[in-house]
This record gives C-alpha cells, sequence and structure tokens, in this order.
C-alpha cells in the first residue's frame, strides 16, 4: 500500500511465484475511497492462507513483522500521525482483507524496522533533550521492506554481500540509505517519510525555519503547510508538469526551464546523499537505483553518478541505456571499482519471508 497506489499480489508462499496480481491508483484522500478499491480488488483474489501488510510506520513499538490482532491494528492507527498518507491507506488494507477472508492470518510488515539498527548517533534530532525524552523523538526510515529486499538480491548478484552499500529508491517516494554489511546505518527519511531527498510531490528537507517564517509571518496555516510540503512539492511543484518523471524530462527536453530546474534539483539532492553516505561508510562498493524512477529512467541515473568518479564509480553508458526494469543489471564500466545495480523492487518478496516467519512456516512447506 503506498501514498499513491494499491498493490496486490498472490504469491505460492514457498515458491515465491507469482500467482495473480493486480493495482489500482487513488489520490490519497480518504480512507472510504481505499476501502471501496479495496474490496473491489480483493473480490478478484482466490482464496489465500494468510495476508502480509506493507505498513509505512511502525513507530518505536514495532521493529519487526507481527501479526495482526487488535492490539496491533490500534497500534497502527495511533501512527497515522506520522505517516498520514500512507498508514491509514494500511489500516484501509488490513480491514478489508479481514472481511473477505475473516480466518485468515494477517501479518504487518514495517517500512521502518529495517531501520531500527540505525546507530544512535544516526537516529535521534539535536532537540532539547526533554522533548526527546518525553515523546520519543527519533528518526525511523522508510522503505525498508524495499532495501531489504535490495540489499540481498546485490548480495546474489554480486557474489557476496558489499561491505559498504548505498541504496537509492526512487519512486514516488525517494529515500538514500546507507547498509554496512548488511545492516542499515543510515538513511535520509526520519521521523516521518517527508524528510531527506526531494521527491515526487513531496518537499524532502527543507529549512525549519522557513517553515516557522510560512507560518508566524505569512499567514500561512499548519494544514496548509502540510498540503504543501506532502503535496504540492517536490518535481511536480517545482516543474509545474506532472508527476511523471518522464514527462518532466520530456518538458526539459523541450526548452521549460522550470522543468530543467525540477530535474536539476533532484539530481543534486540525491547526489549530495549518495555523498554523504559514502563518508559514513568509510567508501562505496555497491550502488543501487530501484524504485519506479531509479528502475527505469536511465537519465537520470546517469546524472546521479556523474559527479561520483572521485569514488571510482564508472558507469557504462550503453548498459545503462539498455537497463530498462525488465531484469536485475549491473550497469557499472567492467573496471569500474563501485558496481552499480538496477534491481526491481520487490516489497512483496520481503513480506512473504517475514509472513513465513512470523507464522512459523518452514521455506520448504508452508
Amino acid at each position: 500500500m503506498g501514498s499513491s497506489s494499491l498493490k496486490w499480489v498472490v504469491l505460492e508462499a514457498t515458491t515465491e511465484v507469482v500467482q495473480d496480481q493486480g493495482a489500482a491508483s487513488w489520490d490519497g484522500t480518504t480512507g472510504g475511497q481505499h476501502q471501496a478499491e479495496l474490496a473491489s480488488a480483493l473480490e478478484q483474489v482466490p482464496r489465500v492462507d494468510a495476508v502480509g501488510h506493507r505498513v509505512v510506520h511502525g513507530g518505536v513499538r514495532f521493529r519487526e513483522a507481527v501479526q495482526i490482532d487488535d492490539a496491533v491494528r490500534s497500534g497502527i492507527a495511533e501512527l497515522s500521525e506520522l505517516a498520514p498518507l500512507h498508514n491509514p491507506a494500511a489500516l484501509a488494507g488490513i480491514d478489508a482483507a479481514r472481511d473477505r477472508f475473516p480466518d485468515v492470518p494477517q501479518v504487518a510488515a514495517f517500512d521502518t524496522a529495517f531501520h531500527a539498527s540505525l546507530p544512535e548517533a544516526a537516529a535521534r534530532y539535536p532537540l532539547p533533550w526533554a522533548w526527546t525524552q518525553r515523546w520519543d523523538l527519533r528518526r525511523f526510515g522508510f522503505h525498508g521492506l524495499s532495501v531489504h529486499y535490495a540489499t540481498g538480491r546485490a548480495a546474489e548478484l554480486l557474489g557476496q554481500m558489499p561491505r559498504r552499500l548505498i541504496v537509492c529508491h526512487l519512486g514516488a517516494g525517494c529515500s538514500v540509505t546507507a547498509v554496512a554489511d548488511g545492516r542499515s546505518v543510515e538513511t535520509s527519511m526520519g521521523f516521518t517519510p517527508l524528510e531527506g531527498v526531494m521527491m515526487v510531490r513531496r518537499s524532502g528537507s527543507v529549512d525549519p525555519g522557513l517553515l516557522l517564517y510560512l507560518l508566524d509571518h505569512q499567514g500561512l496555516d499548519v494544514t496548509e503547510v502540510d498540503h504543501g510540503l506532502n503535496e504540492q512539492g517536490g518535481l511536480e511543484g517545482v516543474s509545474g508538469v506532472s508527476a511523471d518523471v518522464r514527462a518532466v524530462l520530456a518538458a526539459e527536453t523541450g526548452g521549460n526551464e522550470r522543468a530543467r530546474l525540477a530535474v536539476a534539483m533532484f539530481v543534486h539532492r540525491v547526489q549530495m546523499a549518495i555523498g554523504a553516505y559514502s563518508a559514513v561508510l568509510g567508501g562505496l562498493d555497491g550502488l543501487v537505483f530501484t524504485g519506479g524512477i531509479g528502475e527505469h529512467s536511465a537519465v537520470i541515473r546517469a546524472r546521479a553518478t556523474a559527479g561520483l568518479g572521485y569514488l571510482g564509480l564508472q558507469l557504462d553508458a550503453e548498459a545503462n541505456a539498455a537497463a530498462t526494469g525488465a531484469a536485475d543489471v549491473d550497469v557499472a564500466a567492467h573496471d569500474s571499482a563501485v558496481r552499480v545495480l538496477v534491481i526491481a523492487a520487490r516489497e512483496d518478496l520481503t513480506i512473504v519471508r517475514e509472513v513465513r516467519r512470523v507464522l512459523g512456516w518452514s521455506s520448504s512447506a508452508a
């Protein structure tokens, strides 16, 4: 369940073979709309033995996947104020699946769980300590299901777990994560999925003083600021063109100056994160691009890596241009010191593996 889309997949739990799948889009405004979309989608789904859900925010309580009961559902609902575009949609999915399959166990797999390994120096904000203690304020990180899968898949492609890996999940939401020996040690998203690099509609990080200025001196209220940051910024907000990066790139080619600026800003912020996280890792062995933009936009990959020669990274221009997301591939030049991988996002495989673990199913028989 994403902020703008519903994706459902029926997997054979043992072989992980896709038996059926579907998708729907929504504008993310109302839970009632989600419920109607879900009820319609689930009518197409045959009998299943378990249901796994992607839940974006697990807070401090949910540090790993859990079987859903009424208490877990309430806990997810309480976290909706931290992920208003995502957790309500997940709750709609949980309720719809319960109505469709009332006797089937359900498991919640959390995007924040993979980042539970963040060291305290990375996880904490330099806020008044009384605030931190009272409200347990910290950086949680997101896209963990995608990053977890990409990390494991990178190890498969390279023949071993890269010691120093950066995963760029670039889609409707965008994040960059530093992975040391398979564990998240830094990530761009924080207390909410709004922090970090520029996204399709979300602004990413901005000076908090600028927000105080808008509130105190320009007459905007909290609702207007929230809407602007989450839904009116990013590539679409700056370009004025579209939420589709292909349309923004086409407008740039056609001479649209705002589109040119939007793409330059997007690439700049991704490059900044890669550079910073290379420093955190003490170098770089592998760089992954995943998510809709990361998998399908050779232009964005080329521009995002153009300034990284100092790391020993060299892109194979032909391999990069040919990579369309249809297969997981290495698009680095043969003599590049850093491997550059394009990996299809498969959160569904992370979720089904968590379902097996939580419910005690062996990998050989469900």
